[in-house]
């Protein structure tokens, strides 16, 4: 095994050691969607009921796949704020001046919030098995593949703002600020392309509606028409994220 690809494995496995070890952590990323979906699905689908007719899925079922994608959202938030404690805590500085490319450290760390954030809506949709929601053995390879793919993304992100950032209080303040928005208006809560144009537009360059639209696919009906189209979009932007992330951590401190 390569230098490189110990250091990754090395940094990877202590990112993950970190985190399970933390319970507050963990507990916290699983129990946060948990509760949006108990609360806000069960909430809005007994107030309104279900017009589609008889056997159509209800709201419950419908606001699921926001639900994963949530799940995914706040373990990368809780997975890169790390950045900013080993930062504070020297461990940051003791990496970069080993011999060990820097684009190794971003990519050991945006891999460990991908599993992180794969293990957990896994979790959940096997909690989500006890309430009727199955996801047909056929569909479990594209939903892995879009879980993980979107995990790369919120995770580049995360670091990216992690990166510049001193504070972590600051760093969740702003995390909140972009990600709550891009997930309400992804179509977690409601159908985004049927609303006014503009929300349509956003929709369209949010690219976590290219992860809910072939969950919901995946989940409902084992379809996978959007699931190519979901990837690509997710990939595109992990690979421009990953792309300036690295160009931030090569760049020379003043």
């Amino acid at each position: 095994m390569s230098q490189s690809l110990r250091a990754i494995w090395y940094l990877f496995y202590r990112e993950v050691l970190r985190f399970t070890r933390l319970r507050s952590r963990w507990i916290g990323s699983l129990a946060t969607p948990l509760l949006f979906w108990f609360m806000i699905g069960g909430g809005v689908g007994a107030s309104f009921g279900n017009d589609s007719g008889p056997g159509a899925p209800g709201y419950f079922e419908f606001m699921f796949p926001g639900i994963l994608v949530m799940a995914v959202l706040f373990t990368s938030i809780f997975s890169t704020v790390s950045v900013i404690e080993d930062r504070h805590q020297g461990f940051l500085q003791g990496v970069l001046v080993t011999s060990v490319p820097r684009w190794n450290f971003v990519l050991a760390k945006i891999l460990s919030g991908a599993a992180l954030g794969l293990l957990q809506a896994v979790l959940l949709i096997l909690v989500a098995s006890l309430t009727g929601i199955q996801v047909a053995l056929s569909a479990w390879a594209g939903a892995v593949l879009l879980l993980f793919s979107m995990g790369l993304l919120l995770t580049a992100l995360g670091f990216a703002f992690a990166w510049i950032l001193d504070s972590v209080q600051g760093f969740h303040g702003i995390m909140n600020l972009i990600l709550m928005p891009m997930w309400i208006l992804s179509g977690s809560l409601f159908p985004v392309d049927r609303g006014p144009k503009l929300l349509q537009i956003i929709g369209m360059l949010n690219p976590l509606s290219y992860a809910v639209k072939p969950l919901r696919e995946l989940i409902s009906t084992s379809h996978t028409e959007s699931l190519g189209t979901g990837l690509i979009a997710m990939v595109a932007a992990f690979a421009l994220l990953f792309f300036i992330s690295v160009s931030r951590v090569e760049k020379p401190a003043k």
